[in-house]
């Protein structure tokens, strides 16, 4: 084992997409890499942003593809830990629910719904300092528990027009979700599969455009910091117009062509890898990683 990296940041995850590839297409060597990362880096949890299983998902809680892909692809002990994913449009080929069934059977995969929410604590690197908070005299109160508010939603309904009802009611959802976060949220993180902009050959296809007027106001209604998603083989930051920073992490496995130079990109690379998220209550550090374990682009977001 390599001895740990230290940071002060108190949450970190792994964001990993359109993986599911058999070992192939680089697959295997960007979970070698995360495992490694892992093992050298504090990690809470990875965050899956869809296309889980190529080419059409999983027939059953059973399939083969649970093995091949997933379980003998990530084998890191680092990497036996939660992994918290939504769909992609792959993965709906196929029974998508299968995915959710499967949480009842591996230890680490956790998908309670097609989309959900968890609000996780910002204060675990803290508990010393809350210990000393108690021995303190009464009337200094110890200070609020700063949370980031993660939410997971299901895209692919939102490009068929049968599906509008479902999507009606899950934007309802979102809506509510982001609403009712409590105080104590200093970030809110949407995560979906696919984007509402990208430098990759999706730019202005219908997939990024019917995502972009899905989200985009509620988004900036309720100031989502961060959106986190997959479809495009490759890593991206976006910074259009409005409060929301884009973040593409798809690079699990095949990849696809990057365009340079459209003035909304803060950085795009179509090189196999995943990114990184360390927070804290006031800042979101990300970075992205190749599959040979290089820091290709580090940005920092402060409150």
């Amino acid at each position: 084992m390599l001895p740990a990296i230290k940071d002060d940041y108190s949450l970190h995850f792994m964001a990993l997409g359109d993986w599911g590839r058999n070992g192939e297409y680089d697959q295997t060597e960007v979970g070698k890499q995360m495992g490694l990362w892992g093992a050298a880096h504090p990690n809470d949890f990875v965050v899956s942003v869809g296309d889980n299983f190529y080419p059409k998902g999983v027939v059953s809680e059973f399939d083969p593809l649970w093995h091949y892909s997933f379980e003998n692809i990530y084998t890191a002990h680092s990497l036996q830990c939660d992994w918290y994913p939504v769909f992609g449009n792959h993965d709906y080929h196929s029974d998508v629910d299968a995915q959710i069934r499967y949480s009842k059977i591996s230890r680490r995969w956790s998908m309670p719904a097609r989309y959900y929410s968890k609000e996780i604590s910002l204060n675990k690197a803290k508990n010393n300092e809350d210990e000393a908070v108690k021995k303190e005299p009464k009337e200094k109160k110890p200070q609020a528990k700063a949370k980031a508010l993660l939410i997971f939603i299901d895209t692919d309904p939102f490009l068929h027009e049968a599906q509008a009802q479902y999507v009606e009611k899950q934007m309802q959802w979102l809506s509510e979700t982001l609403t009712n976060a409590s105080e104590d949220v200093k970030w809110k993180i949407v995560i979906g599969h696919h984007p509402c902009y990208s430098v990759g050959p999706r730019i202005e296809n219908y997939d990024t455009l019917t995502m972009r007027k899905a989200l985009s106001k509620t988004f900036e209604e309720h100031k989502v910091d961060v959106y986190l998603s997959g479809h495009e083989h490759s890593l991206q930051h976006l910074k259009p117009e409005g409060f929301t920073h884009q973040f593409i992490s798809g690079a699990g496995s095949e990849l696809t062509k990057v365009t340079a130079g459209i003035p909304y990109s803060r950085f795009q690379a179509s090189e196999h890898g995943f990114m990184y998220f360390a927070i804290d209550e006031k800042r979101l550090n990300v970075r992205a990683i190749n599959y040979q374990g290089e820091v290709i682009y580090q940005t920092e977001l402060t409150k």
